[in-house]
């Protein structure tokens, strides 16, 4: 059975699904009335944060255009430019076997690509979810559906997941940034030069 978070809830990973080492992490989206005519690309991202919050660099950055971190654990399976379409549009694929030991924190983030150019904000984005599936069941574990909450927010922190102990839990996050990916870049130690 699929647990349903509310934003802020926390949740044991790991430890309740003994055996769990690699989750497909599935996050969708639609637009809204308000799309302006234009598509909305959305783009799923995860940074890999070290004990003081930050990434450090390249590999510690998953992206469409840095396909894959963290020496291989964090995979982005590839950019979805239409968000067209039921079920998940991006996926993460993390293999929490093979995350490096100095790796604390893992954030999942969704920026609108060009969002000044197009005037497109997540206001205008609806039925937003993250969802996390084991990869070796394919049975879904979770979902958090973010609701209705954002206005002229261009960058969402979806969820992280964190390590505790020898475990990983995840937290449902759904916090907004303005300034797109440069922002979370930013908020995160990167330079999104």
């Amino acid at each position: 059975m699929t647990i349903s978070l509310s934003k802020g809830q926390r949740i044991d990973l790991t430890k309740t699904n003994p055996g769990l080492t690699k989750v497909v992490v599935g996050l969708g989206w639609d637009t809204n009335k308000y799309s302006g005519g234009k598509d909305f690309d959305l783009d799923a991202s995860a940074f890999l944060l070290h004990e003081d919050g930050k990434a450090k660099g390249e590999d510690d950055f998953v992206f469409y255009n840095n396909p894959s971190g963290g020496t291989g654990s964090v995979t982005h399976t590839g950019d979805n430019r239409t968000g067209e379409g039921d079920g998940d549009d991006e996926q993460i694929l993390v293999d929490f076997s093979k995350v490096p030991a100095n790796i604390q924190r893992i954030g999942i983030t969704v920026t609108i690509y060009d969002y000044e150019a197009r005037v497109q904000n997540f206001g205008q984005v609806s039925n937003a979810f993250v969802r996390v599936v084991d990869a070796s069941s394919d049975r879904e574990i979770l979902r958090f559906d973010l609701g209705e909450d954002f206005s002229t927010e261009t960058a969402v922190v979806f969820c992280e997941f964190y390590r505790h102990g020898a475990d990983w839990k995840f937290q449902a996050v759904g916090s907004g940034f303005a300034g797109g990916l440069s922002a979370l870049c930013r908020n995160y130690g990167l330079d999104a030069q």
